[in-house]
């Protein structure tokens, strides 16, 4: 249906900020326009009848890896969005990198939004990145909208002229007062370089190329360590700081004490840290190959209760995507020579919801808080996104909660079709995902509205925990 039209979505169950109630929807001009218990549908073109489903937002996935310029074979805005769309998110935020040239430039940037514009099924964001000798671009790329910056601390990955590289201590100080000097927002991939970079070449050194060797050589404790760091410099340069898939209890508790201290950080996880372990790595190979590496099962409950404590800002799907034959066990490198990065794009939501409201009675309106109401504000676009609310846009996910299936191979919309979640029965299914009250994914149609996405850009760039933002036409 048209964005533009007046309808209703009726019965629904629908997840509030506080609740979840049986309510009506009237959409009107791409927007929320009322909710009710029972709205009149005389002037609605169109009532869509969804008893006995769950109403939410849709999700805002603020980290995934569309990898264009240069790398849309690895996954591009056409098939990434559109699996992104199928998993029930109506905005996602695209990383600096793997493309090539990174969007460390506004050259690079300008390009992105070029790639971009008329080939995403839903909203999207873009990033910028601080690496060294590109401090000069920083403000350029925040007065061009990009929510925020990228930085790693330790060795990205990918070879070749151009690819994003990580930054040194003095190099971090020396971006994160820039950053703070233009009311910006930090994220970091905090891994120690040193550690990893000394583990990874003892094991190699011992003949050691399997999978637990390469779970031994990233240890929490590189983690931990690394974010200390970042910590003492945020607090240093007054830097809002973001970090991005903490896999460890420990690195959480490291950052909400910074919190109590009154430090303006927030952290993500990810799916992959709540529902798969070190022992699923092994078994599964390198389609569960991803930095930090997955953790032991004990770890994984403390990540749980920290989630339940609000401990956990929200969750986002890192989805890092490669073609297929990347990720094979080589020979000489072994595991240690297969793409790290999970592929998940389409399967965060459901996780969730069979993880965390299923399994673990978590309440639909904290689920919907760390999918979609707190990474939409943490990244300034809280005024239209996240929240089911009379003037949002109209971007929700119709589920269908007993509509128990196993994923396939087959229906995976991303570009390359591996994951480790295949196999994988989950009790719910999405049945349709709009955004701006478009209908953009049914479950029995699947993408029905491709390249409807509009790219998101803040009111006022860079100010941390701001809930304005633009939509460019």
């Amino acid at each position: 249906m048209d964005a533009h039209e007046e309808w209703i979505i009726r019965g629904g169950n629908v997840v509030l900020e506080d609740e979840v109630a049986k309510m009506d929807i009237a959409i009107r001009d791409g927007k929320i326009a009322e909710i009710k218990d029972c709205i009149s549908g005389m002037s609605a073109s169109k009532i869509v009848e969804a008893d006995g489903q769950i109403v939410m937002a849709g999700v805002v996935d603020i980290h995934v890896h569309l990898n264009e310029p240069n790398f849309g074979h690895w996954e591009g805005f056409e098939t990434g969005s559109a699996a992104l769309a199928a998993g029930g998110c109506t905005a996602y935020a695209d990383m600096p990198l793997n493309g090539n040239p990174p969007t460390v430039t506004l050259d690079a940037l300008r390009h992105k939004e070029r790639l971009a514009q008329g080939r995403s099924a839903v909203d999207y964001a873009l990033w910028g990145g601080l690496v060294p000798g590109r401090m000069d671009q920083l403000r350029a790329l925040a007065d061009a909208g990009v929510i925020a910056f990228k930085a790693f601390m330790s060795n990205p990955g990918g070879e070749g002229e151009g690819r994003f590289r990580e930054v040194g201590a003095d190099e971090l100080r020396e971006g994160m007062r820039h950053i703070a000097g233009l009311g910006g927002l930090l994220a970091l991939h905090a891994e120690s370089d040193e550690m990893t970079s000394r583990l990874t070449a003892e094991a190699l050194a011992a003949g050691r190329t399997d999978a637990a060797a390469y779970a031994l050589t990233r240890p929490v404790e590189a983690e931990f360590e690394a974010v200390a760091s970042a910590l003492a410099l945020a607090e240093e340069t007054e830097c809002p700081l973001h970090f991005v898939h903490i896999s460890s209890p420990e690195a959480v508790d490291l950052i909400q004490d910074a919190k109590l201290r009154g430090l303006d950080v927030t952290l993500e996880t990810c799916p992959h840290y709540l529902t798969l372990s070190e022992e699923d790595m092994i078994r599964i190979g390198p389609a569960a190959k991803c930095a930090p590496p997955l953790r032991s099962a004990f770890l994984i409950e403390g990540m749980w209760e920290r989630l339940k404590a609000g401990a956990i800002d929200f969750i986002a799907s890192d989805h890092s995507p490669c073609p297929e034959a990347m990720k094979a066990v080589t020979e000489g490198d072994g595991f240690f020579g297969a793409w790290g990065g999970i592929a998940g794009a389409q399967s965060t939501l459901l996780l969730m919801l069979e993880e965390g409201w299923i399994k673990r009675g978590i309440p639909l309106p904290q689920l919907s808080k760390l999918l979609s109401e707190r990474p939409a504000g943490r990244f300034g676009l809280g005024r239209r996104k996240g929240k089911i609310q009379v003037g949002m846009d109209a971007d929700l996910v119709l589920i269908q909660p007993s509509s128990p299936h196993v994923l396939r191979r087959e229906d995976l919309l991303q570009r390359h079709r591996h994951s480790p979640y295949i196999g994988r029965i989950f009790s719910c299914s999405v049945a349709a995902t709009y955004c701006r009250g478009r209908l953009v994914y049914t479950s029995e149609g699947g993408i029905v509205s491709p390249g409807a996405g509009r790219r998101l850009t803040p009111l006022k760039p860079h100010t941390a925990g701001r809930s304005g933002e633009v939509v460019a036409p």
